[in-house]
């Protein structure tokens, strides 16, 4: 059985600014700037503290559907499940400019905190009298992946986002600070959890179709909205009334070790916002009796709702799945705590967005009143003062480099099939997006052997503006890195030797590893990456095969790896190995060195 891929588009190219015009056409209070991606308010209130939320496409009508009056002031898209880049978020930031500040709101994944958090840092250092006044917040409100594996990466961003920007965007509408949206906004993201569950993944345009996870009675609890796999498996599916209950334990459980996220009492005096969210497959039928059993599973805990709000507010594509997400109101208003009735009052707040739901801004009917009819602008590199360094035979090097890509546009079936069991389905085609942007970078002579690093800056370049996401950044702060190297220890040479590769190549992963936490062996591109540089490091360049040989296996031997780094990290450790699938980045680090030696 295969997963529906069948989808209604012009091109899985456009697909994401097609659908951007088709929001503004729909809500004609927003503009798009259609080169970054940014979708903003035309007449903000520039008095007003702005908000500014993001991130991979493939959620709608998470972010952009959320911008208008009352919650966000912009949203900056980026591919399906792949973060904006910096240069597109700068771009944000600079159009939402106002006299009290900005509040950045992303989802804790990987890419979406490199790429916003590298634009704020340049925004502060561009305006270092308003560096205080962009803040930062990162939202992980998913309660599937426990704390011991998401100690280092932490708790996914799912669902919950969409309730800390609404009350954020409602209190900047008021004319709050920034420090009071701000705070504000970091206390909702720290009491709100999510756990998602699914019966099929969900197909990436522009992928090949890919055979079902789960068998005909299988569903999965704990799947995340870029097609990683839950926490576990049910079989068969249960009722409603018998699935339910278990979500409701992740999000109120208290004794396991391993979550107890939220405060909840469990005493009868717990009061909660209560939001059941469409991943993009559920019928509304279906989903408004995910909404009956979630009341009756949180009452049967002596929870009291005291909102309810559902539809779908933040999708992962076409996924025949639901969340449920609770937000523990506070007992009292403290120091720091605000009051659970300026909590509601906000989330009550009228939002003219097309995202944002209806909701009866009231205590739902008590169970026994129910009746059966009641219803870029892109920052420019410089280049012109870079030191000229050529290859030893500049034609060599551009045909190895053409080598690479096509090896790496070749790999990407196989890169997506393994990145849609152990990651979210988007590393192949952002490495070919990256490998098609390099060919054409060399057929117009931006990229050649005659100037090595003008032609790395480029590449990093691509990584940056072309391929986005966490395997963007890291590839753009890499081949950066290398090419400030290439220049560090070229000691007056003109023509690059395997000895100034290899030093250049060791400063490179040095550069990288201050950005990054993995280290071998951790189940990432950094494994064959890192055995390839250290193994040329130690014959000075002059064994290239052996050393692209021993990054092969360090490739091939992820399969066998506990994910320590990376979207693997969510996904069940055993499930990996029993599945033997190698890491999808390190797999492209692999087809990029055959391909440079031509194996």
């Amino acid at each position: 059985m295969s997963i529906p891929s069948k989808h209604f588009l012009n091109n899985p190219e456009t697909l994401v600014v097609d659908s951007l015009k088709g929001l503004i056409t729909l809500n004609p209070q927003l503009a798009l700037d259609e080169e970054n991606k940014v979708v903003y308010l035309t007449s903000q209130d520039r008095s007003k503290v702005a908000l500014i939320c993001g991130g991979g496409s493939g959620h709608e009508p998470a972010h952009a559907g959320f911008v208008g009056d009352g919650i966000l002031t912009a949203a900056v898209c980026g591919s399906i499940f792949a973060s904006p880049n910096s240069s597109q978020v700068r771009r944000g930031i600079d159009l939402v400019e106002n006299e009290k500040g900005t509040v950045i709101i992303v989802k804790n994944y990987t890419g979406d905190i490199l790429n916003f958090g590298l634009a704020k840092e340049q925004y502060a250092a561009q305006h270092p009298d308003k560096a205080d006044r962009v803040k930062f917040v990162i939202v992980g409100d998913d309660v599937a992946v426990g704390k011991t594996q998401g100690k280092i990466v932490g708790r996914r961003g799912l669902a919950g986002t969409v309730i800390v920007y609404k009350i954020a965007g409602a209190l900047a509408k008021r004319g709050a600070s920034l420090e009071e949206v701000y705070s504000t906004a970091q206390w909702v993201s720290s009491n709100v959890g999510t756990i998602g569950v699914g019966l099929e993944h969900c197909h990436v345009p522009g992928t090949a179709s890919g055979e079902s996870h789960l068998g005909p009675t299988e569903i999965e609890i704990g799947m995340g909205i870029h097609n990683e796999p839950g926490h576990r498996r049910l079989s068969p599916v249960p009722a409603l009334k018998d699935l339910l209950p278990q979500l409701v334990e992740f999000l109120t459980v208290t004794t396991d070790p391993e979550r107890s996220f939220l405060p909840f009492k469990n005493d009868g005096t717990d009061r909660v916002v209560l939001l059941v969210n469409n991943l993009g497959g559920v019928s509304e039928l279906e989903l408004t009796g995910v909404v009956a059993e979630a009341r009756n599973a949180l009452e049967a805990k002596g929870v009291k709702i005291e909102r309810v709000l559902a539809g779908t507010f933040m999708t992962s594509l076409n996924m025949p799945g639901f969340s449920i997400t609770t937000l523990l109101l506070p007992a009292e208003a403290g120091p720091g705590v605000p009051s659970s009735d300026l909590i509601l009052s906000l989330l009550d707040d009228s939002a003219n967005t097309p995202g944002w739901k209806w909701g009866s801004n009231t205590v739902p009917l008590a169970a026994d009143k129910i009746t059966s009819g009641a219803a870029r602008q892109a920052s420019a590199v410089a280049q012109d003062d870079h030191v000229v360094l050529r290859a030893e035979d500049p034609q060599a090097f551009n045909a190895a480099v053409e080598r690479a890509c096509n090896a790496l546009i070749a790999a990407e079936p196989e890169i997506t099939r393994m990145d849609n069991i152990a990651g979210d389905g988007d590393c192949g085609l952002t490495l070919k997006a990256g490998a098609s942007a390099v060919l054409k970078g060399l057929k117009e002579g931006r990229i050649s052997g005659d100037d090595v690093v003008k032609s790395v800056i480029a590449i990093a370049q691509v990584g940056e503006e072309e391929m986005g996401g966490t395997s963007g950044a890291l590839y753009s702060i890499f081949f950066s890195a290398l090419a400030q190297g290439l220049q560090a220890n070229h000691a007056g040479s003109q023509t690059l030797t395997p000895a100034l590769w290899a030093a250049a190549l060791s400063s490179a992963l040095s550069k990288l590893y201050t950005y990054t936490r993995a280290r071998p062996p951790s189940r990432t591109l950094v494994d064959p990456l890192a055995t390839f540089i250290g193994a040329l490091a130690e014959t000075k360049g002059a064994n290239v095969a052996n050393a692209a040989k021993l990054a092969g296996d360090a490739a091939l031997h992820t399969r066998d790896l506990e994910a320590k780094a990376g979207r693997s990290a969510y996904v069940e450790g055993d499930r990996l190995k029993q599945e033997r699938v190698p890491d999808p980045g390190a797999w492209g680090v692999k087809a990029i060195l055959d391909g440079l030696l031509g194996q």
